[in-house]
């Protein structure tokens, strides 16, 4: 698992989603817990709070998600999702650009997603967070917020998952067919 793993956190939109780049760690085993974790304790199952503090209030984007999203959560969840280490979640400030100019927001819509460098994709949905990998033109399953956050999250099988009631948007990505001997499934996950 490398923690180069880049991903994008995002609120769903009329015709797909719009969110914000994560630079690091975007696996599902660590996204996952995480998020579900952030969602029942820190937020109070408050939906709107959540995203508006992931995806509206950062200029720029996330360089880590960290510990602190775990603010409220019993302490055997954290230990179990940290192994006792603490660490700030960190927004992307430090960025310059070539002329000196301000950076700009790092943004990733359906529209937008084929060209930035991101692997994985978290959408949050009132029934779920949507995960996918975003070299796939395919919806992803929507795992449930009531989720147990120390479930095996790096096997998706395990996925306490919910179908939702929405309709995919396009997707300007191209899918990728699958690898020689391995299904769809297998090969998108």
């Amino acid at each position: 698992m490398s923690l180069t793993t880049r991903s994008f956190i995002a609120r769903p939109t009329a015709t797909g989603y719009t969110g914000v780049y994560v630079s690091f760690d975007g696996m599902p085993a660590s996204k996952l817990p995480l998020l579900i974790t952030a969602f029942q304790y820190r937020f109070g199952r408050d939906l709107e709070a959540m995203t508006r503090h992931l995806v509206d209030d950062v200029a720029i984007g996330w360089e880590e998600l960290g510990s602190d999203l775990l603010d409220g959560a019993p302490p055997g969840i954290v230990a179990a999702l940290t192994g006792g280490d603490a660490w700030p979640s960190r927004t992307l400030d430090n960025l310059m650009t070539l002329d000196g100019s301000p950076p700009t927001r790092m943004t990733v819509t359906e529209s937008t997603v084929a060209n930035m460098d991101v692997e994985w994709g978290y959408v949050l949905r009132p029934s779920g967070v949507e995960v996918f990998p975003t070299n796939y033109a395919v919806a992803g399953p929507v795992v449930s917020w009531d989720a147990d956050p120390l479930t095996d999250f790096g096997n998706p099988a395990s996925w306490p998952t919910v179908t939702p009631a929405r309709s995919r948007a396009p997707s300007t990505a191209s899918p990728l067919p699958a690898r020689p001997g391995t299904s769809r499934t297998t090969a998108r996950l």
